[in-house]
């Protein structure tokens, strides 16, 4: 019995869609979802991008590309950039965050038009100093920008230009109204609360994006949280919640992209350097239902540091946070997505609640007001960095590093605002760097191999279990749980390569483990008794920048059961799928402007992903 049981979970395993079977509908509903609406179509956008009223696009060459540029070109629009191409999106974007840093917001284009107002304060006088102070350099007026002492309020505390900071925010509000559009593009009211933290060893980036479901009956109502109020998270999640309070609308905050925090945006430690409590876990856990792993600043779901044996880990890696690459290292489990969620399981075991309890998701961090993560069409972090033939050379975090990713992927029952935040609550959700996949992860303890070629297999995944971002909890008896998994290609892009389970546990004696399952294979490939796999293989030809998906499958499905499942272990799983590889942005750029000589460390090619949200499961005793 045992053997048969075996050779199913290896046939569910190797399962990959080729046909659809239609079967009849079996089993008891369990799901809270069942007698709902359910999501049938993934949304694609983008949660992280700034215009020229950050302070910091703006000192680096964003002067012209206003919130109004940044809506139509991801509604599919036709603009021009700065140095006069004219530029567009061959698929528009479903919805769209303009995220302008709160601190100092619209300062500086009105700064530069002279407004006479505001040039005649003693704030403004001091703003002009400031500008012809640095000369117009960029890092050391971006710098000085983002200092305490220059924001909007006075040393000590009190308010200052609030007439000021009322029509800029209110500016922002009217043009998100003006271009929201239920049930064809979703334009959210949002800001991004930038911390620099200088006393904790130096600049460390634990940013966070506020997002706000409402329009402007209730968003006109506050003045966005500023680091010059606090660049303590537990403040601004006590603004979130004065905010429902007050207007009875709701709001959310997504952390930035943890690479490069310092350790800081996963710490086991809050802002003043006590341990989390349970408090501390309850509000993180309410407040921040969702994480940005991948954006320009390189991709942060896991590292080789944190998740060694992974031969995937090392993509699209940034470097030390620290001229100290020892001390960087141990930061890295605090940084990463994946040792996050580990890390949380172990404050579950702990405390009785997980404060890293999160979804995944990716975006762009932009602040060129372009909303791409199109490797084709990749238009850089900054104005400085539209393409040109120099973009290529080696720097800080302008120049080849820069990562083309990525978006965000939702899955909702229309394309409004209620619709999409709802989903983002639920962490019905998922990441990916740039191409537009389309997955669907479900578990649940009743799972059959013939699931996957269901034509319904939404409508069975809800019905027999949980989707991407759900619970599994009390393990019935003798059960071990089971996922269905649906990955397909985009339509304009290239085939898959594999789809793995990542499974993240914590253990009896108190220890946090992980491990990735290979679960589905394109090409007929199969794991040798090591548990290794050849190669996809690699049709790119970097002189012209192009690849053949002679390679590859372009959907896959499965059902997979956990071979190591402990119904008294704490454990996440999510999903990861990778295209096969492809040209990356560096290649398209040394083609379009002939680049020659161009340096072995530059790399050429890259293999695209998407990370789902994980599935949780908890044991009746926690």
């Amino acid at each position: 019995m045992k053997n048969k049981k075996t050779l199913k979970k290896v046939k569910c395993l190797l399962v990959t869609l080729i046909v659809f079977i239609p079967v009849s509908e079996a089993g008891d509903s369990y799901s809270p979802y069942t007698d709902q609406s359910y999501p049938t179509k993934v949304y694609f956008g983008d949660t992280h991008l700034h215009t020229n009223l950050s302070v910091d696009a703006n000192s680096f060459g964003n002067k012209s590309l206003t919130p109004d540029e940044a809506y139509r070109f991801a509604r599919g629009e036709r603009i021009s950039v700065h140095n006069g191409m004219p530029v567009r999106l061959r698929r528009p974007l479903d919805f769209l965050v303009v995220a302008d840093h709160a601190n100092n917001m619209g300062l500086m284009p009105v700064l530069e038009r002279g407004n006479p107002t505001l040039l005649a304060t003693d704030f403004g006088k001091k703003w002009i100093q400031t500008l012809k102070a640095t000369n117009g350099e960029p890092l050391k007026l971006n710098e000085l920008l983002f200092s305490p002492n220059f924001g909007m309020f006075s040393d000590d505390g009190t308010v200052r230009d609030t007439a000021f900071r009322q029509s800029v925010w209110q500016n922002v509000v009217v043009k998100a109204e003006e271009y929201n559009e239920p049930g064809k593009f979703t334009a959210f009211i949002g800001y991004e609360w930038t911390p620099f933290d200088m006393a904790k060893g130096g600049r460390t980036l634990h940013h966070r994006v506020v997002v706000f479901k409402g329009g402007a009956d209730a968003t006109v109502q506050i003045l966005p949280f500023s680091r010059s109020d606090s660049e303590n998270p537990e403040d601004l999640w006590a603004y979130l919640a004065e905010y429902e309070r007050t207007t009875k609308a709701e709001a959310l905050a997504i952390p930035h992209n943890g690479n490069l925090s310092k350790g800081q945006m996963f710490a086991l430690t809050d802002f003043n350097g006590r341990p989390l409590d349970t408090a501390y876990a309850k509000a993180r856990s309410r407040w921040e239902p969702i994480v940005e792993v991948t954006q320009i600043k390189g991709d942060s779901e896991t590292h080789p540091v944190v998740s060694p044996k992974d031969q995937f880990a090392d993509y699209e890696t940034w470097g030390n946070s620290s001229d100290n690459k020892k001390l960087s290292d141990s930061w890295r489990q605090f940084e990463y997505a994946r040792s996050a969620l580990k890390l949380g399981l172990g404050q579950q075991a702990k405390l009785g609640v997980n404060p890293f309890k999160f979804g995944m998701i990716g975006s762009t961090d932009a602040h060129t007001s372009l909303a791409t993560a199109d490797e084709d069409n990749f238009w850089g972090k900054m104005s400085i960095d539209e393409p040109h033939p120099a973009r290529t050379d080696a720097s800080d975090w302008i120049g080849w590093r820069m990562n083309a990713a990525g978006y965000a992927a939702i899955w909702a029952e229309e394309n409004t605002r209620k619709s999409l935040f709802a989903a983002m609550k639920r962490k019905e959700i998922y990441a990916t760097t740039g191409p537009r996949m389309t997955v669907r992860f479900f578990g649940g303890w009743d799972y059959e191999c013939d699931d996957a070629f269901r034509h319904d297999i939404a409508k069975i995944g809800y019905t027999k279990g949980v989707p991407m971002g759900g619970d599994l909890t009390n393990a019935p008896k003798a059960k071990v749980p089971s996922f269905l998994i649906r990955a397909v290609k985009d339509p304009d892009g290239a085939n898959l390569d594999r789809v793995q389970v990542i499974k993240g546990w914590h253990d009896r004696k108190g220890e946090l483990h992980e491990k990735v399952y290979n679960v589905a294979l394109s090409d007929g490939r199969k794991e040798n008794w090591k548990g290794r796999v050849k190669a996809v293989g690699n049709t790119v030809n970097i002189k012209d920048a192009s690849y053949t998906n002679s390679i590859g499958d372009p959907e896959f499905s499965v059902v997979w059961t956990d071979p190591d499942f402990d119904k008294n272990e704490l454990a996440f799983y999510y999903v990861r799928v990778l295209e096969i590889p492809t040209p990356r942005w560096s290649a398209y750029d040394t083609k379009f402007f002939g680049l020659k000589d161009i340096p072995k460390e530059i790399p050429m090619v890259t293999q695209e992903r998407a990370y789902t949200s994980p599935i949780w499961y908890t044991p009746s005793e926690h």
